[in-house]
């Protein structure tokens, strides 16, 4: 038989080699560059002996956005984004040229397998795969929940097709959410943006589910701020027997009028003695966790560890690449009949800290939960293979699967609760406590183990108790906490606000974008701007923060991904009714703005005065707060800034253009800077500058900070970039590229550089003109002057050092600080012919 070709696509490089290794029983071979992983083997396919190659892409392969005529904010209406607006696709990650990569890797092969996620975004990427390649013989679908032999095996030799209506209800969801976030945040933020200065959010955004998400947030702010504490009394008693005391609690439990609790009291208080009336013993149990979902994992690990869910889903994602643990994101929390618990329980059998567990539930066989709902896409979350080289977060998002799967397939927690009825006077009085008879589940989470509440002693019935103490107490009632990311994960799954799979991203959404704040014991803490945003869409339209418009829509997405609603008629009809109600909104938008008023700082009170304008030659203030830009107040105009950076007058110099102070940005001493001036930065004097180029973009022949004037050659790194005299960096002189963050440091022994005038050195680079400190000359005989090529010069080359500067200020930086970063050993092309002579310091 003839050998055919098969060419295999994983969703992301780890997959694509853990899925190869397992394919071909450890014997595939790797090629290709660090960004282009091939992973080779042969092996047979349907019948004929077979060569594979496994390759990936990463994540989705194309990302949906309005064409560049459309995203021009000050040219685009935006109720033109409903339906006038053009939308297209382009690669989600351009440097990777993965498109380019998968149809060069397709040529000659006779059958595609896909072996991308089994969800619908997985499907999605399926045919965005398919559209980069060839005609084949034949396309085929591989659907697994694990990345463990027996799952993955099983995968490829039934293979099906890929489901087009799944594909095609994502990219309705796709476009639904561009088009109505977009035309309501460009409206919001333009209109809000120009009024007020103390806003803190560089975008005003709205989201067909990030607003109902934050709504539910406020409405709990809401019910805080009008809670009004009432008063109530309880009786506090105490009794003691054989030398111990014990608190009872009253059967009458609060009472909320003062007369009333004042004759209980004195009911209470007519005998000396407190009698034992009943003695109550009965067996309870605390009944064990179901099987795993992705929002059951995403609440537990925000109770139980602190990380939030967007985190938390990062962490199993990876976990579940590496094959520890089974698909994380799922809404099945109900075992399949056919999952095999033994070999898992065999596997953590091994383990040093739960092992026991494990052992004890193989021999007494597993108790596997009768509850729990199977909606058919995959099996609940479960560990797969035992983890030895796990640490940090990883290895407690591992840990919390492994002892819930074991904890989900052991007994209930036992325990006895005895209860004892006292009376004194005429009043009843109770006193419980509670003794573990058999741990149960609570052995694997000890975290969960129910304490003693009280010892009780053994009192007869009866025995006479001598009172201690009987007390009115007055308390408070108290108002709700606010709501904590699981009990907002619970309202969002009740009331259908998004997907598993996207129900961590709007909550990590309202926190980046400053509606909500993490608060201690991570409950959600409305801001102002928060707050102020939802108050303002109930009092035009209550509609736009209910979760009821988004749960319609996903109904109608669901049928589309069952093949029984029109992809088209569905997009038209969910965007006809948003266009309506954005009509509307903006119509009244006045209403919304009258708590901005009340709330926020007028854009022309806010900040300090800085540069001067160039049309007025008033000072400009300059606001800080997110997005920091400078406003006129003289000429009412607003002119924005490059963001996450320090901004500061330059010596006062006026751009020869306009007139404008120019400012200098900066990320900090390790970080890049640059002069800009800005008008030119909002409006491009050249053709050949962009929206938001500064001076070491700029051509003009003449100007002091130009890139004409200051740019020495071409960035060693990035192919558009210029290397260009950063003048601020005195005495550290150093130059700075005009599209990346590499940095090359030059001297901190000159007290003055400048690009010289004179031809250009032979290797293409400007020569500089260097004045050196005359007590740190490194020429002979005193000379302090020097002009030539910091590349070929040997007395300048010598003290060249490439860096990578910091892409935001220190004081702008946000996160966890947990090392996430991609790290340094990514390799890196070599410099063009020019800048050859460079790699002699640089490598």
């Amino acid at each position: 038989k003839m050998v055919v070709w098969v060419l295999m696509v994983a969703e992301k490089p780890s997959l694509a080699r853990s899925l190869a290794q397992i394919l071909s029983d450890g014997t595939s071979v790797e090629h290709g560059s660090n960004v282009h992983v091939v992973h080779s083997f042969g092996g047979s396919f349907k019948g004929s002996p077979a060569q594979f190659k496994f390759i990936s892409v990463a994540g989705h392969l194309l990302s949906l956005d309005f064409t560049s005529q459309y995203n021009n904010w000050e040219a685009t209406a935006p109720e033109q984004l409903f339906f006038e607006a053009k939308t297209e696709k382009s690669e989600a990650n351009p440097s990777m040229h993965l498109s380019r990569f998968l149809s060069q890797e397709a040529r000659g092969a006779d059958y595609l397998v896909l072996w991308l996620d089994n969800d619908r975004e997985g499907e999605n990427i399926c045919f965005e795969v398919i559209g980069c390649m060839p005609r084949m013989k034949g396309i085929y679908r591989a659907r697994f929940s694990a990345i463990t032999p027996q799952e993955v095996k099983g995968a490829m030799s039934n293979l099906g097709d890929p489901n087009e209506n799944e594909s095609l209800a994502v990219d309705a969801r796709q476009e639904l959410d561009l088009r109505i976030g977009c035309a309501f945040t460009r409206f919001q933020t333009r209109f809000f943006q120009g009024k007020y200065g103390d806003l803190d959010a560089s975008l005003i955004s709205f989201g067909p589910c990030q607003t109902p998400t934050l709504a539910l947030c406020v409405e709990r702010h809401d019910k805080i701020q009008t809670f009004k504490p009432e008063p109530y009394w309880v009786l506090d008693a105490r009794v003691a027997h054989a030398g111990r005391t014990l608190r009872l609690e009253w059967d009458r439990g609060r009472i909320f009028d003062r007369e009333a609790i004042g004759v209980f009291h004195k009911l209470a208080s007519q005998g000396k003695t407190a009698r034992v009336l009943k003695v109550s013993q009965r067996e309870k149990k605390r009944a064990r966790p179901g099987a795993l979902n992705t929002c059951e994992l995403m609440r537990l690990a925000s109770n139980g560890l602190g990380i939030g869910p967007h985190y938390a889903m990062q962490l199993a994602e990876r976990l579940y690449t590496q094959g520890y643990i089974s698909y994380p994101r799922t809404e099945t929390s109900q075992y399949p009949s056919s999952f095999d618990f033994a070999s898992v329980l065999q596997e953590h059998s091994r383990s040093s800290d739960w092992g026991a567990q494990a052992r004890k539930i193989l021999a007494e066989g597993p108790n596997v939960p009768k509850s729990g709902k199977d909606v058919g896409d995959h099996p609940p979350i479960t560990p797969t293979r035992l983890a030895h080289d796990l640490t940090g977060d990883a290895w407690r998002v591992y840990e919390l699967v492994a002892r819930t799967f074991l904890a989900s397939l052991s007994g209930d927690c036992v325990y006895m609760q005895t209860v004892i009825e006292v009376q004194l006077g005429l009043e009843m009085f109770s006193c419980t406590g509670q003794r573990m008879l058999e741990p149960g589940f609570t052995a694997v989470l000890p975290w969960l183990t129910a304490e003693d509440e009280q010892s009780v002693p053994e009192v007869p019935v009866g025995a006479d108790l001598d009172i201690e103490q009987l007390t009115i107490a007055e308390r408070k009632t108290t108002p709700p906490g606010y709501l904590t990311e699981s009990e907002l994960i619970t309202q969002m799954e009740k009331h259908g606000i998004g997907t598993d799979a996207s129900i961590p991203v709007h909550i990590n959404n309202i926190c980046e974008r400053n509606y909500v704040t993490i608060g201690a014991g991570r409950q959600l803490v409305p801001t102002t701007l928060g707050i102020v945003l939802i108050h303002g869409y109930q009092r035009i339209d209550p509609e736009l923060a209910l979760p009821t418009m988004r749960a319609a829509v996903e109904k109608q997405l669901n049928l589309i991904a069952l093949g029984q609603a029109d992809y088209a008629a569905v997009l038209k009809h969910a965007l006809t009714i948003f266009k309506l109600k954005f009509d509307y909104f903006a119509a009244r938008i006045n209403n919304m703005d009258e708590l901005f008023e009340v709330s926020f700082t007028p854009l022309a009170a806010t900040g300090k005065p800085l540069s001067r304008c160039g049309h007025c030659n008033r000072f400009m203030k300059y606001v800080s707060s997110r997005p920091s830009r400078l406003h006129c107040a003289h000429c009412d105009q607003t002119y924005s800034l490059p963001q996450g950076g320090k901004i500061m007058l330059f010596k006062e110099i006026k751009c020869p253009l306009d007139k404008f102070e120019i400012v200098l940005y900066s990320t900090g001493s390790r970080g890049l800077s640059y002069p800009l001036c800005p008008y030119c930065y909002n409006n491009p004097p050249f053709e050949e500058m962009a929206t938001g180029s500064a001076c070491n973009h700029c051509v003009h022949p003449d100007c002091p900070q130009s890139l004409t004037v200051l740019g020495v050659c071409g960035c060693v790194e990035c192919d558009d970039g210029v290397l260009v005299l950063d003048v601020s960096s005195a005495p550290k002189f150093r130059l700075c590229c005009n599209s990346c963050n590499v940095v090359v440091s030059l001297f901190d022994n000159a007290h003055h550089v400048a690009v010289s005038s004179t031809d250009p050195c032979a290797c293409g680079a400007k020569l500089l003109d260097v004045d050196f400190n005359k007590t740190k000359s490194p020429l002979a005989n005193g000379v302090t002057h020097l002009v030539g090529c910091i590349f070929c010069d040997p007395t300048l080359s010598e003290y060249l050092k490439l860096k990578h500067a910091a892409q935001r200020h220190p004081m702008y930086r946000i996160g966890r600080g947990r090392g996430r970063g991609r790290g340094r050993g990514r390799g890196r092309r070599a410099p063009r012919d020019k800048m050859s002579q460079l790699d002699a310091y640089f490598v």
